[in-house]
Order: C-alpha cells, then sequence, then structure tokens
C-alpha cells in the first residue's frame, strides 16, 4: 500500500482554539511536528502570544514567513473573558497556586466593583505574576518560581481599554470581560483587584475570544488566514511588477495611492504604528514605510502571504 503523504502546511496566519491544560508551545510544536510529516524540514511555526495552561481560546499561529509578522500582534486589542474568584489570592494568581492570603468578600457589592474596576483603566504600571513567561537572568520567570526561587519582577506599563462586569455570584465569584493590549495580565488584574476590595481574589478561568479582527474559532476548528485578510490594520500599497522587483532588489520606489487599512482599532486605542503592507497579485509581499519621500523596505516577504 502506498504511504500517505501528509499535506503540506501553508504559510499564513491559524486560527486555532487552544484548550484547558496545554500550552501555547505544546500546540507550536505539533504543527512543526506535522510539517516534518508533509517532508518541510524547516517551516518555521511561531504563536502570535501565550496563553496560560488554566486558560483557553485563540491561539495565533504563525506559519512560514507569517512568523516576521510576530512583533505586529503584540500591540493589537485582545478580548477576554474570566471568572474571578473572591476572598483568596494564590501564588500563581490563578487556580493551580496555593493560597497565600485570605480575606472575607461578604461586603463585595455591584456598585463597589463597578468602581473598582474602573480605577485599572488606561495606562498602568501592573506587575506580573510571579509564573510568568517574563524573563529574568535569561530565564522564564516561572521556571525558577516552579523550583522555589522568590521571583521578584518589576512592573511593567500596561494598557486596558475597557472592562465591564458580566454577572455576579458575591461572595463567590464575577464574570469579567476585559479588551486590553498586548502585554497584559488578567490574572494580575484579578490579584489586584482582590487586594484593593481587601478580600483578596484570583482568576478560576480564563477565555480568550478575540485578537485584533480575529475571533476564536472554537475547539476542534482552524481557520487559515491569508492575502488580503492578513494585518488588515496596516495600510495598503499595491505594487506592480516593477515596484516589487525594485523593492526586492533593495530599492526605494514612489509613494503612490496609500490606502487605509480594512479594519479599524477600537475608538481611543494606542496607535500600534503599523507599517504599510505590500500587496501583489493578491499577496501580502512587503511590510512598508514611508521615508525622506519615498517607500522603503522593512521586510520582504518572499514568496508571499
Amino acid at each position: 500500500m502506498d504511504e500517505i503523504q501528509a499535506e503540506p502546511l501553508q504559510p499564513g496566519i491559524l486560527l486555532a482554539h487552544k484548550p484547558v491544560g496545554g500550552t501555547s508551545f505544546q500546540m507550536v510544536r505539533h504543527r512543526m511536528w506535522e510539517s516534518r510529516q508533509a517532508g518541510q524540514k524547516k517551516f518555521p511555526v511561531g504563536h502570535g502570544g501565550t496563553l496560560d495552561p488554566f486558560a483557553e481560546g485563540l491561539l495565533l499561529l504563525l506559519q512560514g514567513q507569517a512568523t516576521r509578522l510576530m512583533d505586529l500582534m503584540h500591540p493589537l486589542p485582545k478580548t477576554y473573558e474570566a471568572l474571578v474568584t473572591w476572598g483568596v489570592e494564590t501564588d500563581t494568581c490563578d487556580p493551580q497556586g496555593k493560597a497565600v492570603t485570605e480575606g472575607d468578600a461578604s461586603g463585595l457589592t455591584p456598585e463597589g466593583l463597578d468602581i473598582a474596576l474602573a480605577a485599572f483603566l488606561g495606562w498602568q504600571d501592573q506587575v506580573p505574576p510571579a509564573t510568568s513567561a517574563k524573563r529574568i537572568d535569561g530565564e522564564r520567570a516561572y521556571a525558577k518560581a516552579h523550583r522555589g526561587e522568590e521571583v521578584v519582577l518589576p512592573p511593567s506599563r500596561v494598557y486596558l481599554h475597557t472592562a465591564e462586569w458580566l454577572e455576579h455570584d458575591l461572595p463567590r465569584s464575577s464574570r469579567l470581560r476585559i479588551t486590553c493590549r498586548g502585554g497584559y495580565y488578567v490574572r494580575s488584574l484579578a490579584r489586584d483587584l482582590g487586594r484593593a476590595l481587601g478580600c483578596g481574589a484570583h482568576l478560576t478561568s480564563l477565555l480568550r475570544t478575540a485578537i485584533g479582527p480575529w475571533r476564536d474559532p472554537g475547539l476542534d476548528r482552524n481557520i487559515l488566514i491569508q492575502g488580503e485578510d492578513l494585518i488588515p490594520w496596516c495600510p495598503t500599497r499595491h505594487l506592480d511588477d516593477l515596484e516589487l522587483d525594485h523593492l526586492l532588489h533593495g530599492r526605494r520606489i514612489g509613494i503612490g495611492a496609500i490606502e487605509p487599512g480594512t479594519w479599524a482599532l477600537p475608538e481611543g486605542f494606542p496607535d500600534p504604528e503599523a507599517p504599510i503592507r505590500g500587496i501583489h497579485g493578491g499577496r501580502v509581499v512587503a511590510l512598508l514605510r514611508v521615508e525622506d519621500g519615498s517607500i522603503r523596505t522593512l521586510a520582504n516577504l518572499r514568496g508571499g502571504l
């Protein structure tokens, strides 16, 4: 019987659902294994934003030349739904940790929670959880924390765009929806809300429902994004054959007609300072920037996406 060759992976951004329990890197490794099964020995795969093992939801798997778009994913708005459990703070700020403080949540009210949540909107300095993926001396913080070492992380500048309570089951828990910029820790928000309210808190569940224009496809369903559906918040410059040749050889081209992005960020969301996407034949072939009255290349995406 003839051996059936696996289908090669296509370059682009794969919208996938990460289930509870797995890690983001496990999903990356599985796609890399699939590429090797298809004979693609050096086919790169990365992801556009980690989800913790206890969390689930949308994970962007960047395939082939799309791995060069990774930095463009970080400033995008990300939407989460989270269950905050009151009365206990854990050392990991999630259900997998050990209780470090306990408090009385019997006095919590919906009105008081609205006031407390509003104080976290906008730009803030936020201390990441000790079990975050932040690096300390070249090593992930969670690796040190899991060995029992003391982990003290400096605060990071983060941005929370919107936040609303969806429902309450007081004094036990409350369900929350937020939209934030990349780098925001929802676990830290739960911890800090618990401290501000004097009762302690941690996350019990976390679901990422959207990143930028893309929504979670649901379990066991993947959606591949290619062509003009890629990075649609970026302005567009359509290229002819000669212009593409100039750019591929490091030469500049005229500014020409630059079209606005086809997907707009939420009103008031920080400008991600996105590059221009160069499109040729319906594929994204380059990232571009206007400089000194002409267009230069930031990155050539050879073969296109």
